[in-house]
């Protein structure tokens, strides 16, 4: 194997190739990059064998072939190098040796047939979306998955297809963020669970206005972006029936500017972190919210302006989950829902219902 390209366009591709690639792992063939030199290409791979990245790059190749490289010890190499054109040469002894200016190194290979086969996913089933459709869709609800392994399937998105659009839901027994976006086309109406870790990949990789093709199928997931192929393993199971968990009956409704409400329970937070629920209170009554953290170290009262419907309410929150749910959202005024104090809450945009988020009160002391 044998080929010359730009220093700057490897070094970027192999950064996010490392994305996919296992940092602890008992198989040290999975801590590699698969390089493949064919055409006028060249092909850079990682899997942990949930997620799988490739890239390709345009560079002149020589000599066609493939190697792995310790992905790790490659991307920083090459970072040092990216004013730089490079030559990269497979020797008989599988060393890499990587030729620039007038100088030169050499990286010990692993073996290529130790590499695990990435998955084919047939291009027969798929939804198509604008890029940043999707990665909006991704950033409004990914941080409501669970982190926690007690229930798998909750540390997924669901995402469910039809014509009129995809809609994605994320919980994770504490609070719930559910959002809707329009679609291209779709073959037809499926619905499918990928790992949060996933989606958060997807989505730094979708940096453009163009439209891209999501497929599924054999329990597999494919973003193809041409230069950028990312595959994911799909969770298997039965997702929470989150429909049941919505409610249509409230006694108390406010729409508050986000920035106001978000900059309040920052403040706030700073001495809710005393208390093990990070708890701050709502006090709402004659179109003002009154929001308070009591802990050791002191308290915080705040007064923000509402406009209000309905009951005079008293409930309290996790500032942590509430303040997730602001920074999702870029609108200027939310709605609030309330029923009771022991009751989840529901926020929306003030004018339409793009997204929707719940969470769970914590109990008043």
């Amino acid at each position: 194997m044998l080929f010359r390209c730009d220093g700057l366009d490897l070094s970027e591709a192999v950064n996010k190739v490392l994305k996919a690639v296992s940092s602890k792992t008992v198989s040290p063939i999975l801590e590699g990059i698969k390089i493949s030199a064919i055409g006028n290409n060249v092909v850079l791979a990682g899997t942990d064998l949930e997620l799988s990245i490739q890239k390709t790059i345009k560079a002149e190749v020589i000599d066609e072939g493939e190697t792995v490289v310790p992905g790790k010890l490659f991307g920083e190499y090459l970072r040092k190098l990216t004013n730089e054109q490079l030559s990269l040469e497979l020797n008989e002894r599988n060393q890499l040796r990587i030729s620039y200016a007038d100088s030169e190194g050499f990286i010990q290979c692993m073996d290529v047939l130790e590499f695990p086969e990435l998955k084919n996913v047939d291009k027969v089933e798929y939804f198509e979306i604008n890029r940043l459709s999707l990665k909006n869709l991704i950033n409004t609800v990914i941080f409501a998955a669970a982190v926690d392994d007690s229930r798998p399937i909750l540390k997924g998105v669901l995402f469910e297809v039809n014509a009129d659009g995809v809609r994605a839901v994320a919980l994770d027994g504490f609070r719930m963020a559910m959002a809707n976006q329009k679609i291209e086309n779709t073959t037809s109406d499926f619905s499918f669970i990928v790992p949060s870790r996933s989606l958060a990949e997807i989505s730094r990789m979708l940096d453009s206005d163009e439209n891209v093709k999501v497929y599924v199928h054999s329990n597999n997931l494919m973003v193809d972006m041409i230069d950028t192929v990312i595959t994911t393993r799909l969770l298997e199971g039965q997702f929470i029936n989150y429909r049941q968990i919505l409610n249509s009956n409230f006694n108390t409704t406010v729409i508050i500017k986000k920035s106001q409400l978000e900059d309040a329970i920052d403040r706030a937070s700073l001495l809710s972190k005393a208390d093990k629920n990070s708890r701050v209170k709502f006090d709402i009554t004659e179109n003002t919210l009154v929001l308070t953290s009591d802990s050791e170290i002191g308290n915080v009262k705040e007064n923000i302006p509402v406009t209000m419907k309905g009951a005079d309410i008293i409930i309290a929150f996790n500032s942590k989950y509430f303040a997730d749910c602001l920074r999702a959202t870029e609108d200027e005024y939310i709605k609030i829902n309330f029923s009771n104090a022991i009751s989840h809450c529901i926020i929306t945009p003030s004018e339409n219902e793009d997204y929707l988020f719940l969470i769970l009160p914590v109990r008043m002391v």
